[in-house]
């Protein structure tokens, strides 16, 4: 109630809200011992529908580094979310990051597994098992989940036929939802949402987030035979 009324509704002059920037940790299911109650599993869905909030999930610390940048010189509220646990580079140095844009982290043309935030690690070993059994997938890390790439997303969808989301979320309203939303206004194709299923969290220990993680089928075993499903129900 407090970041959407004095934060995101404020619109001084011709702005959109004000310029806050809201830059959060612990978020998800990583947050392990902390419990259901401190999992923040639900955030992206409220953040994204409020108006003026632009909603950012970087898969490592290279991309949280320039995004803080980035964001530092927009006008405007931001909300950029961060996992708990230690997370593998992904990216180089070089990379680019634009508000509103993905990346193609790697490419193919039998599918397409999109994530955000730590999963994003999880859909590239995914991609990994599949290029074993002989199928191509691209993969997309949308960190800018509010405003979103439409266009990248309409892209895959054609060239691929089929998407897979992944998240650190409930899916319910969330990054998949909003893949979702993109891709049946403009180029409709199977989708697969995997994330928490409309529940809350529970605890576990550090040793035991991979569990927790499988328990929801967050893990690169799950999207990979996804993928496998739905390649027959393509077009």
């Amino acid at each position: 109630d407090q970041i959407r009324n004095a934060i995101a509704y404020p619109s001084p002059g011709d702005k959109n809200g004000l310029n806050v920037k809201l830059v959060v940790s612990h978020a998800g299911l990583s947050v392990g011992a902390d419990g259901g109650s401190h999992q923040q599993i639900e955030d992206i869905a409220i953040m994204r529908a409020i108006p003026n909030m632009k909603v950012l999930v970087p898969a490592d610390s290279v991309a949280v580094s320039k995004l803080t940048w980035t964001i530092a010189q927009q006008y405007g509220p931001f909300y950029m979310r961060m996992a708990r646990s230690k997370t593998p580079i992904i990216h180089t140095d070089s990379q680019e990051f634009q508000i509103g844009k993905g990346i193609i982290l790697r490419d193919g043309s039998d599918c397409t597994i999109a994530a955000c935030g730590i999963t994003v690690k999880i859909a590239l070993d995914a991609a990994d098992l599949l290029q074993h059994d002989g199928i191509s997938c691209r993969v997309i890390d949308c960190f800018s989940v509010k405003p979103i790439d439409k266009e990248l997303l309409e892209k895959a969808a054609r060239e691929t036929g089929s998407i897979v989301t992944c998240e650190e979320h409930n899916v319910m309203g969330g990054f998949g939802s909003r893949v979702s939303e993109v891709v049946s206004e403009s180029y409709p194709v199977p989708i697969r949402r995997i994330g928490v299923q409309d529940k809350f969290g529970e605890s576990a220990r550090d040793n035991e987030i991979p569990q927790l993680f499988e328990k929801h089928g967050i893990t690169s075993i799950n999207i990979s035979n996804t993928v496998k499903e739905l390649r027959g129900q393509k077009k």
